[in-house]
């Protein structure tokens, strides 16, 4: 039965099945199972099907309990990722923003969701539209070691609340420190501008 609302219509498109497949199911996504195979073989000829049996058993629990909150923890993303108001960005992180433009760009950053992706996506969006290369930085650094879905998804369910929180205190100040160096630093920023190569202006 298809969705009468023409928003979900991507979803009948051959095309974007296959690549939602093999966006999943990538190139990582067989090196980490031929490694988990390869280390269950060795821990099998090593220790025994016992062995590997309860660690399957492990396995299978941290799923089950890291699900919720990967859900919950996708759901949060998406809808900051909506709701970022991107327009403006650029003109709060611009060459005259000064501390308040490296806060706004690591707030920015913390909250993006997904990975790389969706990161360097918004990232290049403010490069071109003219924010600082200090915030462009900034951004990049708390995106990469303050992002919230890291914490909600990896640190809490494997290390904990209180690594989670000794992690996040640890790393705050380091998104502003990385802008301030990368203002300071004597380099020219050069940012792709795939836009530019289709009119043919590089």
């Amino acid at each position: 039965m298809r969705i009468g609302s023409q928003n979900f219509d991507y979803i009948y498109d051959p095309a974007w099945r296959a690549g939602l497949v093999q966006n999943a199911f990538g190139k990582s996504f067989w090196a980490f199972l031929a490694g988990a195979v390869i280390l269950g073989l060795i821990c099998w000829g090593v220790l025994g099907a016992e062995t590997v049996l309860v660690a399957l058993k492990e396995d299978i629990r941290l799923l089950i309990g890291l699900m919720p909150r990967v859900l919950v923890a996708l759901s949060i993303a998406a809808l900051i990722w909506v709701l970022l108001p991107r327009d403006r960005m650029a003109g709060l992180v611009g060459k005259d923003s000064g501390i308040r433009g490296l806060v706004i760009a690591t707030l920015a950053g913390t909250v993006t969701p997904g990975g790389p992706s969706s990161a360097y996506s918004l990232l290049a969006v403010l490069a071109v539209s003219g924010a600082d290369r200090g915030a462009l930085i900034a951004y990049i650094t708390a995106w990469a070691t303050l992002g919230m879905q890291r914490i909600l998804i990896w640190d809490v369910p494997f290390m904990g609340e209180e690594f989670a929180f000794l992690r996040f205190m640890v790393s705050l100040p380091l998104p502003v420190l990385a802008g301030l160096l990368a203002r300071k630093l004597p380099l020219t920023l050069t940012v792709n501008d795939p836009d530019a190569k289709k009119r043919g202006e590089a």
